[in-house]
């Protein structure tokens, strides 16, 4: 190989070795995204320096250091010896240089780390691919040096290019993970199971769900948020055994037709909608989609031997619940028209207490250390399922006393410094952030509340964070508002409301509203943390 051959052969492959290694942040927001095309170009968008400026950075080292290599027909023969020693550094330096890029422009203290699965093994070994694809066509170009320091502009495009060309391969994966899974489910002919969505509350209706169950038999519930196909795959193949009687599985959904994939899989003859509402409208679109997608579970229900469940929320669950000829079930407040109700709520710093009412099995008082109403909507439609599957009253009501406080959803902590904090961190939205400041305006004393704001609202974000703000009057005392252009139309409703302007604050990180808390906070107050947005949801 000629010196002028090897020279070029390392120019093409600086920038492609410095981009393999400047893109891990970009590679996180893909992974943090689902590996979603949507979201990850909405993410590249919301989050621009550190989506972009790895690949400045590459184009930036690479014209430095083809500036600093020295090119063959610069040099006299005599210095020609060995040549190769003198450009192999560069190589190195480049590698080292996309390295300490990455290290600069990936998201610090990560809330959400980037993981190295199998998943991303596969699609970095595709991407190192298609770096090498596009080295061997900048070799072949008539400009190829200015192409080198110029095409790692494009970097996002290159990782999305890569899972695209990744798709196939995770796809026969996945089918067959899919496959195995449903075929481990369906073996026993015993097995009862259980699909459950909803806008909101089905992870803390599957636990409730879950630990009444277990009063009365074995039962298997999708673990943490488990709710994709290949979650809710690898929970069956990794933890149900024959032991198990009943399976819940817990089904998100960002699409329509998500459900519909679900349900493929879990062949569910029980389904439980938890709730409809402008979650995932980003997504979406509409509310009217979302309600489409959730009913595709009552859709997949068989036409006999199948029950499905309902809250009257007065509106979609509703209309779900008139819309079916399936067996049903409908829990709500007005004993007229629900099967399951509740009467006599009283809620306090310990928890909740209710009067239950199963139609045709009696009624029986109930304690819980879930708070807030909504806690009690949840608890109903697992009450539901229970007495269905023959659990007796009694059965009921110790599971419901025995339930804990899903981690991060209204979670009551106390703090050594003699505060109270309520952590409902996981996620928010217009209904859970309401019934939150309902909950908050419960407890004595001074009430403080964090949050950033609702995000995947679509185009009526602004306007549900507005009223947010708004509602936070007469629930908090003080507010701590994260972020800023997403902290605008929360301050807005705060100050339009009359909610008194030295008591709100705005600070930039979770960070700082810490140590803003800590300069407020008084023994006997309570702070409730509402929502906190994963990485690719912060702002700049």
């Amino acid at each position: 190989m000629s010196n002028d051959t090897f020279f070029r052969l390392i120019v093409v492959l600086i920038p492609a070795l410095g981009c393999f290694f400047a893109a891990r942040g970009i590679l996180h927001y893909f992974q943090l995204e689902s590996y979603q095309f949507p979201g990850y170009f909405r993410t590249l968008n919301r989050n621009p320096i550190h989506s972009y400026a790895p690949g400045v950075c590459v184009t930036a080292f690479t014209i430095l250091l083809l500036w600093l290599m020295p090119a063959p027909w610069k040099i006299d023969s005599a210095s020609t010896t060995l040549y190769w020693l003198r450009v192999v550094p560069f190589v190195l330096i480049a590698c080292i240089l996309g390295r300490l890029t990455a290290k600069l422009l990936t998201v610090k203290k990560a809330k959400k780390p980037f993981v190295i699965t199998g998943r991303i093994k596969r699609l970095y070994v595709v991407y190192a691919l298609v770096l090498l694809g596009i080295a061997a066509v900048v070799y072949q170009c008539p400009h190829w040096m200015m192409i080198s320091a110029l095409w790692p502009l494009l970097l996002p495009l290159v990782v999305a290019l890569a899972g695209l060309l990744a798709w196939p391969i995770e796809k026969l994966i996945s089918e067959m993970y899919f496959r195995d899974a449903r075929r481990k489910l369906l073996s026993n002919p015993n097995l009862i199971r259980i699909g459950l969505t909803g806008s909101y509350g089905k992870t803390t209706v599957k636990h409730i769900l879950g630990a009444i169950l277990s009063e009365k038999y074995p039962t298997l519930i999708t673990p943490a948020s488990f709710n994709t196909p290949m979650g809710v795959s690898r929970a069956i193949r990794e933890r149900l055994t024959p032991s198990y009687q009943i399976f819940v599985g817990e089904m998100g959904a960002r699409h329509v037709g998500d459900i519909k994939e679900m349900c493929r899989l879990v062949k569910p003859t029980i389904g439980i909608i938890t709730s409809v509402g402008p979650q995932h409208l980003e997504t979406f679109k509409s509310i009217e989609r979302v309600a489409k997608t959730k009913y595709e579970l009552i859709d997949a229900l068989p036409e006999s031997d199948s029950r499905s469940y309902f809250f009257d929320d007065g509106s979609y669950c509703l209309e779900m619940y008139h819309k079916t000829n399936k067996q049903k079930t409908l829990c709500g407040r007005d004993p007229e028209t629900a099967d399951v109700w509740c009467d006599n709520i009283t809620v306090s710093p310990e928890g909740t207490r209710f009067t239950l009412h199963i139609k045709n099995k009696g009624q029986i008082e109930c304690q819980t250390k879930l708070l807030g109403d909504h806690s009690v909507q949840n608890i109903l439609l697992a009450a539901a399922v229970a007495s269905d599957l023959k659990l007796t009253l009694k059965q009921i009501a110790h599971g419901i006393e025995k339930l804990q406080p899903v981690k991060n959803r209204l979670e009551l902590m106390k703090n050594p410094g003699g505060f109270t904090i309520i952590n409902d961190a996981f996620n928010s939205n217009p209904v859970g952030a309401k019934a939150a400041l309902e909950v908050l305006r419960q407890f004595p004393a001074r009430r403080i509340i964090i949050t950033p704001g609702m995000v995947e609202l679509g185009d009526k974000e602004a306007e549900y964070n507005r009223a947010f703000g708004a509602q936070m009057v007469g629930c908090a005392d003080i507010a701590i508002i994260i972020g800023k252009n997403r902290a605008t139309p929360i301050l807005e409703g705060l100050k339009e409301s009359g909610f008194a302007p030295e008591n709100i604050h705005r600070v930039d990180s979770l960070d700082d509203s810490t140590k803003l808390l800590h300069t407020l906070v008084r023994p006997g107050d309570t702070v409730l943390y509402e929502n906190d947005l994963p990485d690719h949801y912060q702002e700049a």
